[in-house]
């Protein structure tokens, strides 16, 4: 497989929260635009992008949905979230990472902006300020807002980093 691009449609998958709930894609996006955050607890370009990605839910407040989409289980997933503040759903793809495959992010943090007709809208994989800072615009532009600048040039961290690889894509351990 390859990485879902731009223009595709978002696969549909369903997912179980942390909190719970189940998620299901496009049924609880409610034909809203939805951000999608592949992540891995120990990936330290995820704990360099969550800050922003938090900026993100903070700036826009409707109109549009974050869902974070964990390759670990669930404890690991919900200390993760509570170190990095992280409120949006947390969905847990471990451990047969079946949409991790589905979207086949090659590292994480990996970003999938869907608009509200269900086509992804843009791919971030890794860290990159200026991407981060096109995610903000073109989810203003989707909500009808004014664009934040979400990831300012000298605020004392890298403007990229690669991320980190994708669990799907490790191999597979015997045990």
């Amino acid at each position: 497989m390859t990485m879902i691009q731009p223009g595709a449609l978002a696969p549909h998958f369903t997912l179980l929260g942390v909190n719970g709930r189940e998620y299901s894609l496009p049924a609880d996006s409610a034909g809203q635009p939805l951000l999608i955050v592949f992540f891995r607890v120990s990936c330290n370009t995820c704990d360099l992008a969550f800050p922003y990605i938090n900026r993100l839910q903070a700036e826009y407040f409707g109109g549009w949905q974050l869902w974070t989409v964990s390759q670990d289980d669930l404890g690991r997933t919900r200390a993760y979230c509570e170190r990095f503040d992280i409120n949006a759903p947390a969905l847990l793809d471990a451990p047969a990472l079946d949409v991790s495959v589905l979207y086949d992010p090659p590292s994480t943090p990996c970003l999938f902006l869907i608009d509200e007709g269900g086509r992804v809208d843009f791919v971030l994989e890794g860290f990159d300020k200026t991407d981060l800072n096109e995610i903000s615009r073109r989810i203003a532009s989707l909500i009808g807002e004014t664009p934040v600048e979400i990831a300012t040039e000298n605020d004392g961290n890298p403007s990229m980093k690669p991320g980190c690889m994708a669990r799907q894509l490790m191999p597979r351990r015997r045990v």
